[in-house]
């Protein structure tokens, strides 16, 4: 449901889905627009002067931060939103804290939307899902952290005037409510079988603004909670069909069908759909259950029971799929084993059956991914990103990569 404003000109506290398909706008306590947070450490306003290079399709005037007049959009959404998205730079809290409240004040007219997301730092370097900060709501991280992110989503309707944003004052505490999202950590991560279609769409623009080309790899999850920012990669998953052949990719889109379906988490710390059991998208149960009348969240007929969408490359060359198919996703960000980041220059690496350079590939880890990584046995010396090494890292069962393409990941013990 779409809840349209009134009035343009008001103090606003947003709650809504990055590309801009399900939101609610609610109101904050008045203050005047040029207030500044109390004396206050846990208390501070998010710099607007500045656009993070991880941003998107956003722009500053003045300290006042507004949507860009790019054409950028969800690929795997409606295509009459202009969507963009600004992050902050994380903030050092003076105490641990696992709650976090947002107050926004801008300027938001019909067939715009904006909101707020945060996020925690764990001990592991891991960064915790986003988490959207709602009307009277705030945000409760999966645990206590001392580091926490924000970052702003906007959009507007083709024709509309985006929203503007003049100031976004953030405050963190200590609560005992359960977490806004739990996720619990296995080794690998959470894992599941969904149904998977080809992305496709070359030259469209994803959700964090990434401009898709031929035989891409990344993958399209329901939901932003799990969408990393332009050109990395802290939220992947680990996709393996059939064929026994896996890819490691980034999630770079929103889709398929829902924007709000994070199905992974617990039923009732779903965004929607918490009737449904943990790790079934709500496409799946629509299609083959006739779950809310057999469609979306949005009213559209499901036409397959697709949770996560392929990029060509990703769907082709790492997985060896040849139609819409059956696949095993494991979501990195749910895990607990060491964690690295897949460094190449922009193409995806060959993922090995053994340590040895003569070993068959068994699928392929893309630019920015990250992977969990089980274990490390010596092999065959290669040349890589990080340097020259004869360790490879085993990163599921018979599937190993090349230290020399991996940064980061450290206690890795020996297999």
């Amino acid at each position: 449901m779409r809840i349209a404003l009134r009035t343009r000109r008001h103090r606003l506290f947003a709650a809504g889905a990055a590309t801009a398909l399900c939101v609610g706008l609610g109101f904050a306590v008045a203050a005047p627009a040029n207030a500044k947070p109390a004396d206050n450490p846990s208390t501070w306003n998010a710099d607007l002067s500045t656009v993070d290079p991880a941003s998107s399709n956003v722009v500053t005037d003045g300290g006042m931060l507004r949507l860009g007049d790019q054409q950028a959009r969800a690929a795997s959404a409606y295509s009459n939103l202009r969507t963009g998205f600004a992050v902050f730079a994380p903030r050092t809290l003076p105490a641990e804290s696992n709650t976090v409240s947002a107050i926004m004040d801008g300027t938001v007219g019909q067939g715009a939307e904006v909101a707020v997301d945060v996020r925690g730092l764990r001990k592991d370097g891991s960064w915790s899902e986003w988490t959207e900060v709602r009307p009277g709501q705030p945000a409760v991280l999966d645990r206590p952290t001392s580091t926490v992110q924000a970052r702003l989503m906007l959009s507007a309707a083709d024709g509309a005037a985006g929203p503007e944003v003049r100031r976004v004052e953030l405050s963190s505490s200590t609560t005992s409510a359960r977490p806004s999202a739990q996720v619990v950590l296995e080794g690998g991560g959470l894992t599941y079988k969904v149904f998977a279609t080809r992305e496709g769409l070359v030259g469209g623009t994803t959700a964090n603004g990434h401009v898709i080309v031929e035989r891409d790899h990344f993958v399209a999850l329901p939901s932003r909670r799990g969408l990393s920012g332009k050109g990395s990669g802290e939220y992947s998953v680990r996709v393996c069909g059939d064929t026994k052949r896996c890819e490691w990719a980034p999630v770079w889109d929103v889709g398929p069908w829902n924007t709000k379906d994070d199905y992974w988490n617990p039923s009732d710390q779903r965004e929607m759909w918490k009737d449904l059991a943990q790790g079934k998208p709500e496409a799946q149960a629509a299609y083959n259950d006739g779950y809310n009348g057999g469609k979306d969240q949005f009213g559209r007929k499901v036409a397959n029971p697709a949770g996560i969408d392929l990029a060509d490359g990703t769907f082709w060359d790492g997985v060896g799929l040849k139609d819409n198919s059956w696949v095993t996703v494991s979501y990195s960000w749910t895990g607990s084993d060491p964690a690295g980041t897949v460094k190449t220059n922009g193409g995806p690496v060959n993922v090995r059956s053994g340590p040895r350079l003569g070993d068959s590939v068994a699928g392929l880890a893309a630019h920015a991914a990250q992977v969990r990584v089980e274990c490390q046995v010596k092999g065959d010396p290669v040349d890589g990103s990080q340097g020259s090494s004869d360790i490879w890292y085993r990163v599921a069962a018979d599937k190993f990569l090349a230290k020399a393409y991996v940064a980061g990941a450290s206690g890795v013990r020996d297999c």
